[in-house]
């Protein structure tokens, strides 16, 4: 097949340029970048979508077309649309029509359009529908996250909802969701779960009816892991991120301590992220603190909680309160801070966690998937995780009652504490978690598989 992934946002290029970096350059762009290179390993031609940034702080994404060395049935195709320079992706509704509109021309000057297209986020979902009506051809939807989840939210923070509306424009994000799950020939979700919950929410009802007359719209595909990069094998890097974490560890822990199991909190600075739960769960439990160190993770800065002034205000103030809550219960000589600058890093950093016996710790609010859990039980290393969203389907069979982790109430430090218990010890019970972590990803969920789904389900609306 011919297949298009529409992504206005969130730029590709060969090198991955910027990853992390900025919101819209997050898990969605590994996600599309994934499973579009696993369909063309699988024979299909695929061209990745995006939007054309003539600007000298982002060159990356200024030449029409790019590709993947290894892929030569992959393209990056960029479609300019609005001014020349950098947009997020909440400045972008305006432009969507252009960019249809030179999707469309660039088509037309090859004189072959793609079977389908396979639009993602909201913006994606928008042009996928402008697409279809202008071509007749399918496309799926795949929203990552939907607006009304995240305004349901932000509507506990401080910003007045007028705040809220002119800085993520929520109004048009909604409004093209809709658009999107209505005109879909299939909508794309990672678990039942998500389905259920995020798509009736009040704010589609109308546009689609995930239970009830629209339930066979639904595709459930999980996410994959890369497993090129997360997997048990050591690689060359590991002895330099070992090399960075005993430093850490001598820098900042009594001698007795450093040798004790690490709890690794390895999440992007977000209040959603809960980070302060797990330092609650160790004030909250003597035991946990007998056992185990707290390490926790932040992109760039060499001794974050020391160097948090140099990070914006939301992110400062996420360990500002980490901070008070170390003085407050006296926890500074059982918590370490380092930094992680790549997956390749982040990989490596597990698998010398594994050998430590240690486990990987994800106390989100809420999580719609849960990919890092995932590469972290990739890696050999032992999940605790939210049981709030996708990880209680990943870490959690129901038919079978098997489990593959440790599912938490992140808004119980006792439970969080209760959990961190259960994956440390005794070492029978860590390696129990460690060799069922690590098959439940080879068994489910890696991109090779991810892939096979979305060609699966594009074969039937293409039919």
């Amino acid at each position: 097949m011919r297949i298009a992934f529409l992504n206005p946002q969130g730029n590709f290029d060969p090198n991955d340029s910027y990853w992390t970096e900025h919101p819209d350059f997050g898990g969605q762009l590994v996600y599309v970048k994934e499973v579009a290179l696993a369909m063309a390993a699988a024979g299909h031609k695929v061209d990745i979508i995006t939007r054309q940034i003539i600007d000298p702080a982002w060159p990356e994404f200024a030449a029409p077309l790019d590709g993947y060395p290894e892929r030569d049935n992959a393209r990056i195709v960029r479609i300019p649309c609005g001014p020349k320079h950098f947009l997020p992706k909440e400045a972008l509704w305006p432009h969507l029509e252009e960019w249809v509109a030179g999707i469309l021309d660039f088509y037309r000057k090859e004189n072959r359009f793609p079977h389908a297209f396979t639009a993602h986020y909201a913006d994606g979902g928008l042009a996928g529908a402008l697409l279809q009506e202008k071509t007749g051809r399918p496309f799926t939807f795949t929203g990552h996250s939907l607006g009304a989840q995240k305004r349901d939210k932000l509507q506990e923070s401080a910003e007045t909802p007028e705040e809220m509306e002119r800085r993520f424009h929520f109004k048009e994000r909604i409004q093209a969701e809709r658009t999107a799950m209505r005109r879909a020939a299939r909508i794309i979700v990672s678990t039942r779960q998500e389905q259920m919950e995020q798509y009736s929410h009040p704010a589609y009802r109308g546009a689609i009816d995930p239970a009830g007359s629209d339930r066979n719209r639904f595709a459930v595909i999980p996410p994959g892991v890369n497993r090129r990069i997360f997997s048990p094998q050591a690689a060359e890097l590991d002895s330099v991120i070992e090399s960075r974490l005993n430093a850490a560890l001598r820098r900042d822990l009594p001698p007795a301590r450093r040798p004790l199991p690490l709890v690794l909190c390895a999440s992007r600075l977000d209040q959603k992220k809960n980070i302060s739960g797990l330092v609650k769960a160790f004030a909250a439990n003597s035991s946990l603190r007998a056992v185990a160190n707290l390490a926790i993770v932040v992109r760039g800065l060499n001794n974050p909680l020391q160097e948090r002034h140099t990070l914006p205000k939301k992110e400062q103030a996420i360990l500002n309160n980490v901070v008070r809550l170390l003085d407050a219960h006296d926890l500074w000589n059982l918590v370490t801070s380092f930094p992680l600058n790549s997956q390749a890093e982040l990989a490596a950093a597990y698998r010398i966690a594994a050998k430590r016996q240690s486990v990987f710790a994800l106390t989100a609010h809420y999580e719609p998937f849960g990919l890092a859990p995932l590469e972290a039980m990739s890696c050999g290393l032992p999940a605790v995780v939210t049981r709030n969203g996708g990880p209680a389907e990943s870490l959690y069979d129901k038919q079978t009652q098997t489990k593959f982790g440790v599912l938490v109430d992140p808004a119980n430090p006792a439970d969080i504490a209760r959990g961190l218990l259960e994956a440390l010890s005794p070492q029978k019970s860590w390696r129990a978690y460690q060799q069922a972590g690590l098959q439940r990803v080879i068994s489910r969920y890696t991109w090779d598989r991810t892939a096979a789904g979305y060609a699966a389900t594009l074969k039937q609306i293409t039919v």
